[in-house]
This record gives C-alpha cells, structure tokens and sequence, in this order.
C-alpha cells in the first residue's frame, strides 16, 4: 500500500468528519439519533463486507457480536457507576472491551469456522445468532433478561459547553467509531492481507500453492470483522443508552446480511448504502403507516416484519437488476458519464482489480 494511498484515505475520512459534525448542528436531535445509529450500523456492516465481500465467508451471526460488544460496555459503564468512577475517559475503556471481547468470540468462532464448508459454516453462524441473545436470559441475574441493563452515561464533555445536546454528542461519538472503522478497513483491503482476502475467496486450492495460510486468512479475517461488530454494537449501547436480547434477535444479523448485499457486496462503499437502508426504511414504513388507519397490535406487526419483507424483495430486485447492488449501479452510471464526456463507450471494470464485484459466498461457502 502506498503512501498516497494512505494520504488519500486520511483526506476523505477528514473531509467526510467535517461535512458530518456539521450535519448534526443542522439536524434536529431525532436526526441525530437516527444518524449515529446509521453509523453504529456501518461498524458491523463495514466488517461484514470484509468478511463475506472479500474473503467469502458468510456469516449469519453478527448480530449476536453485536450483542457481545454493546453487553460488555453496559456492564462495564455500570461497574464504574457503581464505584463511583466519574470521568470520560470511562467509556473509552468500556468501548475498547466491548471491542476485544468480540474479538475474542471472533477468534473462537473463525477457528471453527476455518475447519467448515457450505452449510455448515452458515449452520454455526446461525447458532451463534440465536443462542448468545439467549444467554441474557439465563443469566438473568447479570444480564437481567428480557428486561436488559440501563447502560450509565456522563454528559458531553465541559469543553463542549454547558447547554451541548447530548443527542449530538452521541451521534459524534458513533460517527467517529464508524469512520475510524471505514479508515482502518479501507486500508486494510488495498494491503497485502486485503489482496491475501480475496485470493483465498476466488480460489482456496490457488492460493495455498501460492504459499497462502488459507486457515489462518480465514480466522483473521473473522477477528477484524468481529471487532468492527463488536464496536457497531458498543455504538448502539451508547445510543440507546440501554442493551436488552430483543435489540440483537436473528433479524439484525439477517438485516446485516441483507444490507451489503443489497447496497454492493465486497464494496465498503456498498456498506454505507446498506447502514442507510437498515435507518431509512424502518423510519419510512413507521412514518406510512402512521398515517393509516389501523389497530395498535396490526400497527405493531407491520412494523416489526416489513422492514424484513421489504428488504429481501429489494434483494431480489438487485440480484436480478444490478447484481453489484446500488454501489455497482453508480460504478456504472459513474462510468457511463466519463464515457460520453471523452466521446467513447464506457469501459467494463477488470475483473481482477480490487473494488471489481466479487462472486457471491455461495460461490465459495455454501
């Protein structure tokens, strides 16, 4: 990876920081809610696509890393409360283990996922998703159950001013997780490993007679994807500022899984699209049906199950219209524009350049 490369990547995240931090003081302070949990979002999703989109490993549990991240800075912040330990720098330590013990769960499963092929590797995932949600409820005496634990919070710092919204100080908070994330990953994808990534997705026999640890590829990638999860559900502790099992049920995970396919698969840029998506279309249906006439409990379904409906029949509208996903569709029309202004038909993308479409995980894994 070359030093403009890096230069490059540390001028957009600079750019994209300052046009955000100025977009929460224009937003009213559900805007900002709504904001930083797009960015809380884009966390997980961002280490997804790393994880699926460039070393083809589908994983149906994320949510539940989530889980583990958001958990463990609820406990945390809550253990300093109970000390008495007031002081900011607080929740920078509850963060940074919500981020290692998802990297632990990450390392634990990347092991065993190493070792398994096509249904199995979903099969794990998918147990992964449903039993840690589950553990809260048997553990109830430290996890509280269904019920969940209040996650202890101090104000925005003095610095920021006496009378600063919290809400946008949270939206910061999660919008800086959520670049530091896409800096990282960014990085991460154009340098060796990232080009170790994509040569164990396209062909595993290939790569191991290239002198690959395919294993060993494997695994770290599943530790990357897991921590930036792990951060995405720390994000979402601070701003609900309350974690409980029904906020990381099966349905995130299969939401995670959707959005990248859906905003472009093996694209961190298709991950921003998706985290938009996964804020946008529950606020739209909720915002619909609002303005009709139906009963609480009709009301209360519609909202719970057609976010999910919605975006597995837009699945199949971008499997079958824009295979690349809204990403692919912008290469595209990007491509088609410079076309016409230099007076000739745009160019297909090489196949073998990084931000090319990778083959879907069933391609590899299942």
């Amino acid at each position: 990876m070359s030093r403009s490369t890096l230069l490059r990547h540390g001028l957009l995240a600079l750019g994209a920081a300052a046009v955000l931090v100025a977009l929460t003081y224009v937003l009213d302070p559900f805007r900002d809610y709504q904001l930083g949990t797009a960015a809380a979002y884009l966390c997980a999703t961002a280490g997804l696509t790393v994880l699926t989109g460039q070393n083809g490993q589908l994983s149906l549990g994320h949510g539940a890393l989530m889980a583990v991240g958001a958990y463990t800075v609820a406990l945390a912040q809550n253990a300093f409360s109970a000390h008495h330990v007031s002081a900011q720098w607080t929740l920078a330590v509850s963060v940074a283990g919500g981020v290692l013990a998802a990297s632990v769960a990450g390392a634990v499963i990347g092991i065993a996922a190493a070792r398994l092929r096509g249904p199995y590797l979903a099969g794990l995932t998918l147990v992964v998703a449903i039993a840690v949600p589950a553990v809260s409820t048997v553990f109830g005496s430290v996890f509280h159950g269904d019920q969940g634990l209040p996650v202890y919070l101090l104000p925005a710092p003095d610095a920021l001013g006496v009378d600063f919204p919290f809400e946008r100080w949270q939206a910061w908070l999660a919008l800086a997780a959520a670049l530091l994330t896409m800096l990282l990953l960014a990085n991460l994808t154009t340098s060796r490993f990232g080009r170790t990534m994509r040569a164990v997705r396209d062909d595993e026999a290939a790569a191991r007679l290239a002198g690959v640890s395919v294993a060993r590829t494997q695994v770290l990638a599943f530790v990357v994807s897991a921590a930036c999860a792990g951060l995405g559900g720390a994000m979402f502790a601070v701003l609900a500022q309350s974690v409980s099992p029904s906020a990381f049920a099966l349905t995130l995970s299969l939401n995670l899984l959707l959005a990248i396919v859906v905003g472009g698969l093996g694209s961190l840029a298709g991950a921003v699209w998706g985290s938009l998506l996964l804020v946008l279309l529950p606020w739209l249906i909720d915002t619909t049906t609002n303005g009709l006439t139906l009963s609480p409990a009709l009301r209360q379904r519609l909202a719970g199950n057609l976010p999910l409906a919605l975006f597995g029949l837009l699945l199949i509208v971008v499997m079958v219209a824009a295979p690349g996903g809204i990403q692919g569709l912008l290469d595209r029309a990007g491509r088609w524009a410079r076309g016409r202004r230099h007076g000739r038909p745009a160019r297909r993308a090489d196949p073998l350049a990084q931000d090319a479409e990778p083959p879907a995980p069933a391609a590899t894994h299942i």
